[in-house]
């Protein structure tokens, strides 16, 4: 039976250089896995438990937040806050969450760029999706667009998070970002046709592009983004990642927005867009996503990946009339379906609040990751790029043999970072090291810090 008459073991020591929150949530955590606290018994609010240690209930707060936010307790609405039945899986600090490309060794803590913040996911929240998405009648035909749910749920992130207008049914679910490329270079290109790529960029649709016959020619890419005066005539569609370029980190200007879909039109070609990182902003307003800009030559592609979890496999694109009837033509012969699991979650998650409530937990986390990383780089006349959003940052360097070795000697030191050299589809043109801050945890990410920094502080200036 629940208790809700409960003595919390807690004693927090105030000569400690450790915050008064860290030392709450770890004691309640401990209480919770050594059996003190039961699944089910009611927690103390958070003023009460702040008047009975003496503290801020800003203090309490935090620590039931870091619980919450762990899957160590859940909140009922009008009834208060329990210890769960079944508190989380432990998860190693030293978990290795390897890049698509990479592989690494569980002696390694892997700071990679696009891994996101699994851990910080609401495992009360999560369950309750997924119970409420094994609940809905099984389909007995799948819809080729996807759910009507989703794609309505959809439309209102992109209007409240990114400011795009999109009516539910210019939506179409996808299983990703990749998946999505595939689509549109199966349905809308053809063998031969050319497509320019950002250089440095995303190499997985530089392969779905190639695989599907179509010509990748590089287009250069530098601290406002994509360049447009350097996309060759003749291309038939361009790709690239306004909003945090990947991997560099650098956001498109304004001007060079308008320059891109200007010369769209006027040469006829299509804009696609990859919404990558496009939620998280943090010093800077969003800039307009190119598709509100021109609808009619841009396709704009969104996933789950990054702001929850890509084993969801839910994503989405809104594309002008022509290229959506030529998607789910394809579908219909080939078909393939967006998985309707994925967008079922997605539904509940935005239903009852929850994915609003992970987001801004998301940007608070990362944003104090992103400042924690940056401040100690700075201090250590270490150079950053693209620390303005997203979840990683670029430490550029001179050459490639110096990127070669200081990877090798992070790796020495048992961290796992990413060079620039394996985003470039030709020949590498610029050297660096891209640090990602999403994947571990805050803990493990603040134990290997200075070896990170004196890493990258015996660069070659």
């Amino acid at each position: 039976m629940a208790r809700s008459d409960i003595t919390l073991p807690v004693a927090l020591d105030r000569e400690s250089g450790m915050p008064l929150a860290v030392q709450l949530a770890d004691a309640l955590r401990d209480a919770a896995s050594g059996g003190h606290l039961r699944g089910g018994d009611r927690l103390p609010s958070t003023r009460a438990l702040a008047a009975s240690l003496g503290v801020s209930r800003t203090v309490t707060s935090a620590a039931y937040d870091q619980l919450h936010a762990e899957g160590w307790i859940v909140g009922r609405h009008g009834s208060g806050t329990y210890v769960t039945t079944s508190p989380p899986t432990p998860v190693s600090h030293h978990r290795v969450v390897a890049g698509p490309d990479q592989v690494s060794s569980p002696d390694l803590v892997a700071l990679l760029p696009g891994v996101p913040w699994a851990d910080g996911l609401d495992r009360a929240a999560w369950r309750r999706a997924w119970r409420a998405a094994a609940d809905a009648p099984p389909l007995v035909v799948s819809e080729r667009a996807g759910l009507v749910e989703y794609r309505t749920a959809i439309a209102e992130h992109l209007l409240r998070h990114r400011g795009l207008d999109a009516a539910p049914n210019s939506v179409l679910a996808t299983a990703g970002t990749t998946a999505a490329v595939v689509e549109l270079a199966a349905s809308v290109l053809g063998p031969g046709d050319v497509v320019g790529v950002e250089e440095p960029g995303y190499q997985r649709a530089v392969e779905a592009f190639r695989r599907a016959g179509v010509r990748v020619v590089p287009v250069e890419v530098d601290a406002e983004g994509l360049r447009p005066d350097t996309i060759p005539g003749g291309v038939r569609a361009v790709y690239c990642s306004p909003a945090h370029q990947y991997p560099l980190g650098s956001r498109m200007s304004a001007s060079r927005r308008v320059e891109l879909v200007e010369r769209a039109r006027a040469e006829g070609f299509l804009v696609v867009e990859d919404d990558y990182d496009g939620e998280l902003r943090y010093d800077v307003a969003p800039l307009p996503v190119l598709a509100a800009l021109a609808p009619d030559v841009v396709v704009h592609l969104g996933t789950t990946s990054k702001i929850l979890t890509p084993t969801l496999g839910a994503g989405w694109m809104v594309a002008p009339p022509g290229v959506t009837a030529a998607v789910l033509e394809y579908r219909d012969a080939a078909g393939t379906r967006a998985s309707p699991a994925g967008q079922q979650v997605f539904v509940e998650l935005a239903r009852n609040g929850d994915l609003g409530r992970h987001l801004r937990r998301l940007r608070r986390e990362l944003s104090e990751r992103r400042s924690l990383l940056a401040g100690a780089l700075s201090a250590a006349d270490v150079p950053v790029l693209g620390d303005d959003a997203g979840a990683h940052l670029v430490v550029p360097l001179a050459s490639a043999d110096e990127e070669r070795r200081l990877l090798a000697l992070a790796r020495e030191h048992g961290v796992l970072l990413d060079g620039l050299a394996r985003h470039f589809a030709g020949i590498p043109t610029q050297a660096g090291i891209a640090v990602g801050y999403a994947g571990c945890s805050r803990e493990t990410l603040q134990d290997v810090l200075g070896v990170l920094v004196d890493v990258l502080r015996v660069r070659r200036r």
